[in-house]
């Protein structure tokens, strides 16, 4: 019989949740493409557009606002590259979708500068607006992906206001773990990712605000109002919006749940190792998220450590080929480089229990054993 693991790696992708997968489970026996008139082709419609809406309704927006993609990369690099903006304004800790996507548009592209615990510089951000030098997109994730800290949303959009700027806002990580109000923060656009909340991989969304106009990155048919062509991902969509109803439909409780076993967690790391360093521990961040280092142990130890006891964890900078490698984000924080080196991210979600934090406890004190017998001998 295989040994019980614990997966707290949430942020890179969460657990599927029952009713996604009853959805999905549904839609895949139901077939249809939406775009038919016959009966099956409408049954498929009304799926796609009753999770239009419950993913509308997680952020408060309107289903015409919401656009489906193939998950939170392509919708980023739509909001970089659809607004006929003249020059993108990001922060040093974005997400490579927004990194790497907003170098790709061959745009002008700033980088604001942030704070010790990742929060953006908004002296900076303006003395970047000040420059006269076209229409500025400025793009600042909601929370991120590896510390949790969230940023001031809504004291960039006022800013933005001032010089006839954009806004966009990736959600990915903040969306069914907090309150996330796309008319609340008044950003122009805002993205969201299914799997990160409790839907597949492999389908997102992006939210626009009435009146942007924005073209489409994916051509080849009248699909999404026309702003993103191609056959829609029926089965995800509807798992995305199932996943969304039920977020929605538990946040506050879970929310506060998941917030005591992140802080019961970050309790007993420090009771064992006091020396060890959180990341972003000054700022506010996200209820599920804690990021450490531990001064002398590299990064690749502790996950291998971590893993062979059964606990699921991640580098604070785990990259899409599976290498462990020092973290922009805790760079562009000023992070100590050692200690960015060995940065572990561990995510709770919307399954984790008081079980998994034991297990996690448990789990470090064997490996903060093996490192203190290594050092004594």
């Amino acid at each position: 019989m295989s040994p019980v693991r614990t997966y707290l790696d949430h942020n890179a992708t969460s657990v599927l949740r029952p009713e996604a997968k009853a959805a999905m489970v549904e839609t895949l026996e139901a077939g249809g493409n939406p775009s038919s008139v016959h009966a099956e082709g409408r049954g498929a419609r009304r799926r796609v557009d009753l999770a239009r809406e419950q993913v509308a309704m997680l952020v408060g927006a309107r289903p015409e606002m919401v656009i489906f993609t193939s998950g939170g990369t392509e919708a980023n690099n739509q909001a970089l590259r659809g607004t006929g903006a003249e020059r993108l304004i990001i922060s040093a800790t974005e997400h490579p979708a927004v990194v790497d996507g907003a170098r790709g548009t061959g745009l002008p592209v700033d980088l604001i500068a942030v704070d010790g615990n990742g929060m953006v510089d908004l002296e900076a951000l303006e003395a970047l607006l000040q420059a006269d030098d076209g229409q500025a997109l400025i793009s600042v994730m909601t929370a991120n992906n590896e510390t949790g800290v969230l940023q001031p949303v809504q004291e960039i959009v006022q800013l933005a206001g001032n010089y006839n700027a954009l806004v966009h806002t990736d959600a990915v990580q903040a969306a069914g773990k907090i309150t996330v109000s796309f008319p609340l923060l008044g950003v122009d656009m805002l993205t969201l990712s299914a799997h990160k909340l409790g839907g597949t991989q492999g389908v997102g969304a992006l939210v626009v605000r009435d009146g942007l106009e924005l073209s489409a990155m994916v051509l080849g048919g009248g699909q999404e109002l026309r702003r993103r062509g191609g056959t829609e991902n029926v089965p995800g969509i509807v798992g995305f919006g199932a996943a969304a109803a039920a977020a929605h439909s538990e946040l506050s409780k879970a929310q506060s749940k998941i917030s005591k076993l992140r802080d019961d967690l970050q309790a007993k790391l420090l009771e064992n190792s006091p020396h060890i360093h959180i990341f972003s521990g000054g700022a506010e961040r996200l209820p599920n998220t804690v990021c450490f280092a531990h001064p002398d142990m590299p990064a690749d130890t502790l996950l291998i450590g971590f893993d062979l006891e059964g606990v699921a964890v991640s580098s604070g900078s785990a990259c899409s080929s599976g290498k462990v490698a020092k973290s922009p984000v805790l760079t562009a924080m000023g992070a100590d480089s050692a200690l960015a080196s060995g940065a572990i991210r561990v995510s709770l979600g919307w399954n984790s229990n008081v079980e998994d934090v034991e297990q996690f406890a448990r789990a470090w004190n064997k490996i903060a054993a093996r490192h203190k017998a290594r050092k004594a001998a």
